[in-house]
């Protein structure tokens, strides 16, 4: 059995995924199922990690805006778990940025939230 039009669609596959990279790396078959796959292994891990690069900007923000009214992050965090707040870090970096004064009554709230219950965790 001859094996030419698979063959010439499994490589055209894999040509297509290595346009726009640099040299023979989009045009040789075997080099550029090297590159597409190493393409494809840093994706997935850069998948990952992008989630906790992301956690970690929004901790560093929320962080930021918090110490500017004079608390701790952990206090924060603390403070608004025991109000009864459930935001997530997300919302919580994105009103530290663009609602200030929003952010600034979140802030009334942990502490009022750490007032109420103390030594109760």
């Amino acid at each position: 059995m001859k094996t030419g039009p698979y063959r010439r669609r499994r490589h055209k596959k894999i040509i297509e995924q290595a346009e726009g990279y640099w040299g023979k790396r989009s045009i040789w078959y075997r080099v550029a199922r090297e590159n597409v796959m190493r393409a494809g292994n840093y994706a997935y891990v850069h998948r990952k990690t992008r989630k906790r690069e992301f956690r970690a900007l929004w901790i560093a923000r929320i962080s930021a805006a918090v110490r500017s009214h004079g608390m701790r992050y952990n206090d924060f965090m603390n403070g608004l778990r025991k109000a009864g707040v459930a935001l997530d870090r997300k919302v919580l970096a994105h009103m530290a940025l663009e609602e200030p004064e929003s952010f600034a009554q979140l802030v009334q709230v942990a502490q009022q939230g750490l007032a109420l219950a103390p030594g109760t965790s």
